[in-house]
């Protein structure tokens, strides 16, 4: 009896030793917000005051399109995702990119409601205080189910729409990355708000990109850095409570305007059978398959997107 007690503590201790290695390592208390400032909002990013909230924006190109081009990122990505079809678009047209709130630097929203119609009031803002009167609508996942929640709400101030892997229809995931998965248990809230391996950040942005070897350590550092700002964790939990899957899909048919969808063919969060129903149900739409990329194409292979919505800008 001695000596069970004896391997059972010692079992207990290496157990113990082990879960306190790995709380270490894991240990990731909210980063402020003037700390992250420096490495991710050089020029041109701004700050704006909008609903109560600093907003994180950029607004890029010529000042006198008339249909500037809104760029709307999604789930706990920033503005940066849309780098890469920035710099080929302001060439031609006005450019505005933002972190959304709840995500990126701009922080959570003041009173807590993720519901996609609170976002939209939010964008309606948002084009008040810059004194745009219409928008090209670009998004991608999240982003993309808000472009088109606001054409339906404001058909009058939406020029265009682009979808790019984007959320709407109730969900058929084939594979949802591990920090998704986490951030919906409501019982795990107190342990990540304060833990957060980067290794978890790192598989979730693999798991959503066509080609997983073109993730490098500088972009996984971005959204492990930028999940880390105040706010942000809780923020991605409540939204995930606050917005069910598929809210509204069935008015995406009452949607005219000129659309494109753009589409991974290896995106496993929306798959795309999801990119066709979007194309039977809004008239004329124009849907291009990229068989190669995953959920972000604009990220994983931003010069060959960008360039089917240049040719679709001067259809």
């Amino acid at each position: 009896m001695k000596r069970l007690a004896h391997v059972l503590l010692g079992l207990l201790l290496v157990v113990g030793l082990t879960l306190a290695t790995l709380v270490a390592l894991s240990w990731a208390p909210d980063r402020p917000l003037d700390e992250l400032k420096a490495r991710w909002a050089p020029p041109p990013s701004q700050f704006v005051d909008i609903d109560g909230m600093s907003v994180h924006l950029r607004d890029q190109g010529r000042r006198d399109d008339p249909e500037p081009i809104l760029l709307l990122h999604g789930t706990s990505a920033s503005l940066h995702t849309w780098d890469g079809w920035v710099k080929e678009l302001a060439k031609q047209r006005r450019v505005i990119s933002l972190d959304l709130p709840g995500f990126g630097l701009t922080g959570p929203f003041p009173d807590g409601d993720y519901r996609v119609e609170h976002y939209t009031g939010f964008l309606r803002s948002l084009l008040d205080h810059l004194q745009v009167s219409r928008v090209v609508l670009v998004g991608n996942s999240f982003g993309g189910q808000l472009a088109w929640r606001f054409a339906l709400a404001h058909p009058e101030r939406s020029a265009r729409l682009v979808l790019v892997d984007a959320a709407g229809y109730p969900r058929n995931a084939e594979s949802v990355p591990i920090g998704f998965r986490l951030a919906g248990i409501p019982a795990l809230a107190p342990l990540m708000s304060r833990l957060l391996p980067r290794s978890m950040i790192e598989s979730s942005v693999r798991n959503v990109y066509g080609d997983p070897d073109k993730v490098d350590d500088e972009l996984v550092e971005r959204y492990y850095q930028l999940t880390l700002r105040a706010g942000n964790r809780q923020a991605l939990r409540q939204r995930f409570a606050q917005a069910p899957s598929g809210e509204l899909h069935e008015r995406i048919g009452e949607l005219q305007l000129p659309t494109l969808i753009i589409w991974g063919g290896r995106d496993r969060l929306i798959p795309p059978d999801n990119a066709e129903r979007f194309a039977a149900d809004i008239a004329d739409s124009q849907l291009v398959l990229f068989d190669d990329l995953g959920h972000v194409p604009q990220e994983e292979e931003p010069q060959r997107t960008v360039a089917v919505l240049v040719a679709f800008l001067q259809r």
